[in-house]
């Protein structure tokens, strides 16, 4: 007679939860190593990858700050489960952004630009939007973080005076210094702003030069 027993992983709803998160930081980073494969192999077409690693990107951050007291560091999660992913670790942890806006940063910086003020840039929109989808709504939180942008767009001498994204920031940078520093954006008002810097953040990439190269 042979006894069956069932081996939970989990004593409780929190651990459940975390080895699901394990689960999904395991899989966001197979997939981007595939992905990376996939774009050199040119497999996938450069606008078709830079789609899929940005969204890649933006999931990846959102989890490994929910996971960051439990995971702090991505190389060690890599190295425990023996993932081979060098590829995915360059681009999730060491570059934060796809490799067809690395080579548009790049020639942007051969243009009139360093590589150094433009990566900033990105990173400054990147890290805004981020900070939104955590629930970092509080004025003081969010005005900081528009300032950084827009001092950074600034900057770029290759954006016209009248470019969308300055203009967005800048009028989202006024009508928060109206309002108090504890106030709270409420949910249609977050998903306002993220939705026009998403717009100005594509807006600002497709300005890059050689921007043609991924049509």
């Amino acid at each position: 007679m042979s006894i069956s027993m069932e081996v939970k992983l989990w004593n409780d709803k929190r651990e459940r939860e975390m080895y699901d998160n394990f689960a999904e930081l395991y899989a966001i980073i197979k997939a981007t190593e595939s992905l990376e494969k996939a774009y050199v192999r040119d497999i996938i077409s450069p606008k078709e990858y830079e789609l899929e690693c940005q969204k890649l990107i933006a999931h990846f951050k959102t989890l490994a700050s929910t996971l960051k007291d439990t995971v702090p560091s991505i190389e060690q999660f890599v190295d425990t489960y023996k993932m081979e992913c060098s590829a995915a670790i360059n681009r999730l942890v060491i570059s934060g952004v796809p490799a067809t806006v690395e080579y548009r940063v790049a020639a942007a910086a051969n243009t009139s630009n360093s590589a150094a003020m433009v990566a900033g840039c990105v990173q400054f929109f990147i890290t805004t939007m981020d900070s939104l989808k955590l629930g970092m709504l509080a004025v003081d939180d969010v005005h900081p973080l528009l300032s950084d942008i827009y001092g950074s767009l600034n900057k770029l001498t290759f954006l016209p005076p009248d470019f969308e994204g300055k203009t967005i920031v800048n009028e989202w940078m006024t009508r928060l210094s109206k309002m108090g520093a504890s106030y709270v954006l409420n949910e249609q008002e977050a998903r306002q702003l993220h939705f026009e810097l998403e717009s100005s953040y594509n807006s600002f990439i497709a300005s890059l030069p050689n921007a043609d190269m991924i049509e």
